[in-house]
């Protein structure tokens, strides 16, 4: 292990259901990541990015099979370690922020006791200590007059409000990782600058590793360093930002790219991908993403292993684009 590496998760699957109902949610899962930096993972609702980091955290049902090869946390064997260890580091030393804060926050207790009871149950506070931490907690979210927020009931609070106080619950106990559920969903364009700001400002100044999980590659190209690609519960091409902006080596993530605004000037319309993501009774025997895909090859009918590329790794026939393109042409012209 790397002696700044941070996280690694190596073959991670998680299966709901058994028998003819079982289905792979996330199927060989790779990422890792080094102390301070961030890493996005991107990909159409449906591809398993929240199932990978729920894994990770412990927090599926019971029903979910959870395998990995390797599930190492600050030299710590997550598979291995006692529950209670895991507790102890699981929600102190990796923390989570949900998406939608307004239905991840307890409707049925103020702000000061859900902020109280993290400080209680993992840094042992007491007290005044308690109250003194959660308003030097409001404050670092930039939540003004904080005294007069601790009575409140998150009905009482704006969406904005409640994702800056899942932010102080996140960072409560001064973590390692910090995993970024789509933190500005269901929040208008101006907060959710402030928000990604916020956020951004936050892992600079603690130096935290942070996995920013998103639909918006300009989030991705704005914050992060390293990206993780995932399609159908795969984690399809692994690249350094903004590299993957400028060659992408996946099909999809070419998709991807040419779906966004910024991308298109010049054209009458914006490019999109046909098709959905495949279900557990439609997943194709080969490359997954073959019944979509612009260049599929007679190979496409097997499963592509992942190939080493210049800043990351692809899974696909070719670890270059321009292969599948000059083929693409190739047969076009037979």
């Amino acid at each position: 292990m790397n002696h700044s590496q941070l996280l690694q998760i190596e073959q991670l699957s998680v299966t709901f259901g058994v028998g003819e109902r079982a289905f792979r949610a996330v199927d060989d899962v790779s990422v890792s990541l080094n102390q301070g930096e961030i890493l996005a993972i991107v990909g159409e609702s449906g591809s398993g990015k929240s199932v990978a980091m729920m894994a990770l955290m412990g927090l599926l049902p019971d029903s979910a099979q959870v395998h990995a090869k390797q599930l190492m946390f600050n030299g710590h064997n997550l598979q291995t370690i006692s529950a209670a260890e895991r507790r102890r580091i699981i929600g102190k030393d990796v923390s989570m922020i949900f998406q939608d804060a307004m239905t991840s926050l307890n409707p049925s207790f103020t702000i000061e006791m859900q902020l109280g009871e993290v400080l209680r149950t993992h840094l042992g506070l007491r007290g005044d200590e308690v109250r003194r931490r959660i308003l030097e907690l409001l404050d670092q979210v930039e939540i003004s007059d904080a005294a007069s927020r601790l009575k409140a009931y998150p009905h009482q609070l704006s969406g904005g409000m409640c994702q800056r106080v899942m932010i102080a619950m996140a960072i409560a106990c001064e973590p390692k990782l910090l995993i970024a559920d789509e933190p500005t969903t269901a929040l208008d364009v101006t907060v959710q600058a402030q928000i990604m700001d916020l956020l951004q400002r936050l892992q600079a100044e603690r130096g935290m590793a942070m996995i920013l999980i998103t639909h918006d590659l300009g989030l991705v190209a704005q914050n992060a360093q390293h990206i993780a690609v995932m399609y159908a519960g795969q984690v399809i091409e692994t690249s350094a930002v903004p590299h993957v902006f400028q060659s992408p080596c996946h099909p999809y993530t070419e998709a991807l790219l040419a779906a966004i605004p910024e991308f298109a000037i010049g054209q009458k319309r914006l490019q999109s991908l046909a098709g959905v993501v495949p279900s557990q009774y439609d997943r194709p025997k080969g490359c997954l993403l073959s019944p979509r895909c612009s260049y599929v090859q007679a190979q496409c009918n097997m499963p592509p292993v992942m190939q080493k590329t210049p800043f990351g790794q692809v899974r696909c026939i070719a670890s270059d684009l321009s292969v599948l393109k000059q083929a693409q042409k190739m047969k076009e012209l037979v």
